[in-house]
């Protein structure tokens, strides 16, 4: 018999010493392990593969290095990523249940410090301090590079000169009037001309394109236009071969079809956009289909595809070769050395080179008979482009291209789409709805993934691209590059009228179904400019539901929906500010845009109605009656977030007395103007003027809330930036005092 023996716990104690296990370290580690084996299964569950991820690692710390402002916090980034992935290493180095898990933190620390030290070291090799203020001078420089646009009337020249206050060495771009072009002005050329030159503009508006940023990675320290006529010094070797071509290219397109389907034609053939009008670029844009304007997979893979096939069956008809060589090899090496070429002829723009990388690769796997089309293939092609141009990922083009194949990719992978779209044995109808589904299916897909980045960058997207391209994408790949590419080749004998003909007729073609689309209603969807949270959310969770893998994706979903109810409840700022103060817009008084003054150029009215995210109709704020004017400011009252403010507008260059200013700034909340205001001007909340935009840029006030978002918060110390950039939110608390409204027209004698 055995007896049962209880034991005893010490006098003093407590608790029973078994439950010492429980507590401490001990149950911390237990935490830890089983934290880890949930980590570790979810990675090995929801299909972790680490190229894809490479590639979001390196990208994340490229973006890191645009969004945090200072030096010592890209420093303290690096760090951070720095001990994490030596903490990864400590932790897991002993234990080997835990391969995906220590891969995700390792590799993903260190790809991630990788990325911002590498678009930080290209800033500092290739970026170029912009001058220091505007300036009308005589220069000498050899031209770089040319590019004609003739729907603007100009040619565009990159010269290599040298500033005329200090004579270090900038380069800058120039636009010269198309009536004042000669053959002489060709790359290599030395001229001497007067030129009016800027600084690259920084942007007009918070949430605006930021050309600054452009020209600093392009090298470019100036931007501006030739005055007068041009003195040729030393001729030059017009260029190298490939651009010679290019442009002879573009030319003989443009010879041989005459009005807007002759620049389409030549921005096919050759890349060259620039003779375009303004009218059909809008509404291939509006119809969701600029991206066939631009050299992209689309194109690309027309080329290859025709180059594979045609030098397939060509060689097949050789019977002793086909029993002595590989075709397939044969083949792909001919369709990769055409879309090399292709890309070449067309630019080598960032779409151009992740289209042809990506076409090359599937070209590979078909010849070792390996998966074509794989989300490995993207991020080979990903990061191909941020290895050389790091600073390429803040950019529309390659975030909307990489989105787009990303998109494609991911819905055809997914194990539904696949079984549902698959080649069977049926009538030939139910396979033409199956295709035509397919293509529908994808071009939705496509425009949600690119949706939310057309809203950020350009604050427009079309609503029926989707539909659009159904018809567009078949008749621009099987019809209309296949004729141009016959009438090119056909030229040669001289016989290559009609195949013009059918080109041009395709052409007429898609640009009627660009206007027609375009012109639906609702067919642009108009917000103001979207923050970067939500930006942020969206990608993230396209990201997600694209990378992953089984019902793990799904998750995505919830920061995408969040994006999108944040997105939903956007408002438009109630009153912008340009960068100089001389022009304003009002929102939220009707359909239309109330601005302080006309613009002899449409650049000012765009900016403010995009970013107030308005159709562009606009209305001079003396015409309003809720406005009172004179010669030097206007006076304005704006019901907003429960009570009135009293606005002061600057419109005039003439002196006003100070005291008198003073006076009606006491009674107003904000004065904004375009020039330095005394220190006695002194409104209740916000005082805008030229000393504070010097360094701030151009400011979006939002009454409701009582905030000021600038140009400068979002710019830190990047070498692009002038001004000492410094965040300026302001947030406002009205008083009981300054709930009470003022007198009506306080100010308009001032």
């Amino acid at each position: 018999m055995v007896s049962r023996v209880t034991p005893t716990v010490p006098i003093g104690d407590t608790e029973p010493a078994g439950a010492a296990v429980q507590h401490s370290h001990w149950r911390n580690g237990v935490n830890l392990s089983s934290a880890l084996a949930h980590a570790e299964s979810f990675l090995s569950g929801a299909g972790f593969d680490r190229a894809p991820w490479v590639v979001v690692g390196l990208s994340s710390g490229i973006a890191a290095w645009f969004v945090l402002p200072t030096a010592w916090q890209w420093l303290g980034w690096v760090s951070a990523l720095s001990a994490m992935c030596l903490l990864g290493l400590a932790l897991l180095r002993r234990d080997g249940r835990f391969p995906y898990l220590r891969q995700a933190i390792v590799v993903m620390s260190a790809v991630a410090g990788a990325g911002t030290l590498l678009v930080w070291g290209k800033s500092a090799l290739v970026g170029m301090p912009p001058i220091s203020r505007p300036t009308v001078t005589w220069i000498e420089g050899r031209v770089i590079s040319r590019q004609e646009q003739p729907a603007q009337r100009r040619v565009r020249l990159i010269l290599a000169t040298r500033e005329p206050e200090s004579g270090r060495a900038i380069k800058v771009r120039l636009n010269l009037d198309i009536d004042s072009d000669r053959i002489e002005l060709a790359p290599g050329a030395v001229l001497r001309l007067r030129a009016r030159m800027v600084p690259p503009a920084s942007p007009m508006l918070p949430g605006g394109y930021d050309f600054a940023r452009t020209a600093w990675f392009s090298g470019l320290a100036a931007t501006g236009s030739v005055l007068g006529e041009v003195t040729v010094l030393s001729r030059g070797n017009t260029g190298s071969a490939l651009q010679r071509i290019q442009q002879q290219l573009s030319r003989h397109v443009r010879a041989n079809l005459g009005g807007s389907p002759g620049t389409i034609a030549a921005a096919f053939a050759s890349g060259d956009r620039g003779a375009i009008a303004k009218a059909d670029e809008d509404a291939m844009r509006d119809a969701g289909l600029t991206h066939l304007l631009s050299i992209s997979g689309l194109h690309v893979s027309a080329v290859i595809a025709a180059a594979y096939l045609l030098t397939l069956r060509l060689l097949g008809l050789l019977p002793w070769l086909v029993l002595r060589v590989r075709l397939p090899l044969v083949a792909a090496a001919s369709g990769a050395l055409a879309g090399i070429g292709y890309t070449l002829l067309t630019g080598s723009e960032v779409p151009t080179i992740r289209s042809c990388v990506g076409a090359v690769l599937v070209l590979i796997a078909l010849a070792l008979g390996r998966e074509a089309l794989s989300m490995r293939m993207v991020a080979v092609g990903a990061a191909a482009i941020l290895l050389a141009w790091p600073e390429a990922l803040v950019g529309p083009s390659f975030q909307m291209s990489f989105a787009a194949v990303t998109a494609i990719v991911a819905l055809h992978g997914a194990a539904r789409i696949q079984t549902l779209f698959q080649v069977r044995e049926e009538p030939w109808y139910f396979k033409m709805s199956r295709h035509i589904g397919s293509l529908l299916l994808t071009g939705v897909v496509i425009e949600l993934a690119l949706l939310p980045i057309g809203l950020f960058h350009f604050h427009r997207a079309g609503v029926y691209g989707a539909l659009a391209n159904v018809v567009a994408i078949p008749l621009t790949t099987f019809v209309s590059m296949p004729m141009i590419a016959l009438a090119l080749l056909f030229d040669s004998v001289g016989i290559g009228a009609p195949f013009w003909w059918l080109a041009g007729k395709s052409l007429e073609l898609l640009l009627a179904l660009a206007h027609w689309t375009a012109s639906w209603p609702g067919a642009v969807t108009l917000l103001p400019a979207m923050g970067r949270g939500a930006f942020a959310l969206f990608m993230f969770g396209a990201l997600w539901l694209a990378l992953w893998r089984g019902r793990a994706r799904l998750w995505g979903l919830v920061p995408a929906l969040v994006g999108t109810m944040l997105l939903a409840n956007s408002e438009a700022p109630d009153v912008l500010v340009s960068s100089d103060g001389r022009h304003v817009g009002i929102t939220g008084e009707g359909t239309e845009l109330l601005v302080l003054r006309d613009s002899r150029s449409d650049f000012a009215k765009d900016n403010l109605t995009e970013l107030a995210g308005m159709s562009g109709e606009v209305r001079l704020l003396a015409d309003w009656p809720g406005a009172s004017c004179n010669a030097d400011f206007c006076s304005v009252n704006l019901r907003r977030g429960g009570r009135t403010w009293q606005l002061l507008i600057g419109r005039g260059k003439d002196m006003v007395d100070e005291r008198a200013l003073a006076a009606a700034c006491d009674r107003v909340d904000i004065v904004i103007a375009g020039r330095y205001l005394p220190r006695s001007c002194a409104p209740r909340w916000v005082k805008v003027d030229r000393r504070m935009l010097d360094q701030t840029g151009g400011l979006a006030l939002s009454l409701r809330d009582g905030t000021v978002s600038t140009v400068a918060q979002d710019q830190g110390q990047h070498g692009w930036w002038n001004p000492a950039a410094r965040s300026f939110v302001t947030r406002f608390k009205p008083s009981d005092q300054d709930l009470a409204p003022l007198p009506s027209g306080a100010a308009t004698r001032y």
